[in-house]
């Protein structure tokens, strides 16, 4: 990429420094974006997450207000974004029994400049961490998989879903 060249990712000035987007002369729009995981565990382990058995409490709930807690705080995590004001944020856990599975949803919600995509990748990694680090005593093989986008809407980008 050349000095005058404008790099393809908005977090690159031309010269290839990282620098913050600029975004005050975006409108202020309806922002939501929808994001998921999921944490794999051995059949014991699900049972304790599941019966709500495990020694240090209610792992779903604690997991649950640590993925809100991560979400308002995502722009002290990821050295770019933006600090933006929520709206809303909601995290869901569903069983796989079969699979000795939890997954998690998290959709964020905003009026703003700037899109909320990360606010809720971050509320999903830290709401599993969280039943990891709740659960580790009784299974240190846990697997924390698929932490994605599922979609996004606002801004001058439109909507956007995976495919």
């Amino acid at each position: 990429m050349s000095a005058d060249t404008p790099s393809p990712l908005t977090h690159f000035d031309a010269q290839g420094q990282a620098h913050m987007v600029d975004v005050g002369d975006k409108a202020h729009t309806a922002r939501v974006a929808r994001a998921a995981g999921s944490i794999t565990m051995l059949p014991a382990t699900f049972a304790l997450v599941r019966d709500g058995s495990a020694k240090k409490g209610d792992v779903l709930g604690v997991a649950r207000i640590a993925g809100i807690q991560a979400a308002k705080r995502t722009s002290d995590l990821i050295p770019l974004c933006h600090p933006i004001a929520l709206t809303r944020v909601s995290v869901e856990f569903s069983l796989d029994e079969a699979a000795h599975r939890v997954d998690c949803e998290v959709t964020a919600h905003t009026t703003g400049q700037t899109g909320v995509e990360m606010e809720a990748l971050t509320a999903v990694g830290v709401a599993l961490l969280t039943i990891y680090d709740m659960c580790k005593a009784a299974d240190r093989g846990m697997r924390i998989d698929g932490i994605r986008l599922l979609e996004k809407a606002g801004g001058k980008s439109g909507h956007w879903t995976a495919g």
